[in-house]
């Protein structure tokens, strides 16, 4: 815990043990999501998360992540979530849509239910960056669930 001229700071907690925490993935560019999943999975582990406390819903693309989001939020069985997926620039105007829509809504599932999301959906310009960055960005996911779930348990 840092002291900053007298402020007290609310230490990082990592420790995942007790959190149920619910993963949502889109199939769509299923093996660069299936390596995001793999890592987030992992490192969820590692940071003492149980098999039995996640759960994971799939979906056909980005843009209906938001939606299973937010039904997971409100069911109450959650302390975080993680959104999975990858968006990938194609020769259209498409990409943009996806991208940012699907952005906003995990942004605004957030905000409306007070459930922490993690954003691990990638929006990459190809295919080669998008598993270049699975394994980082799947367990940084991860941590940023648990953290996020525990520092608003502090509040």
């Amino acid at each position: 815990m840092g002291n900053y001229d007298g402020i007290k700071e609310i230490e990082i907690d990592l420790n995942g043990s007790g959190l149920r925490i619910g993963l949502v993935m889109s199939r769509f560019n299923r093996d660069i999501c299936d390596g995001l999943l793999a890592s987030c999975a992992q490192a969820l582990r590692q940071h003492g998360v149980k098999p039995e406390n996640t759960v994971l819903l799939t979906v056909p693309g980005a843009l209906e992540i938001p939606l299973a989001l937010r039904q997971m939020a409100l069911s109450g069985k959650f302390d975080a979530l993680v959104a999975i997926g990858a968006v990938v620039r194609g020769e259209t105007y498409h990409f943009e849509i996806v991208a940012n829509e699907m952005a906003s809504g995990i942004t605004r599932v957030q905000l409306d239910t007070g459930v922490p999301v993690a954003n691990a959906v990638l929006t990459t310009e190809t295919d080669e960056q998008a598993h270049e960055r699975t394994t980082i960005k799947g367990a940084e996911a991860a941590a940023c669930a648990i953290e996020m779930a525990n520092l608003l348990g502090k509040l």
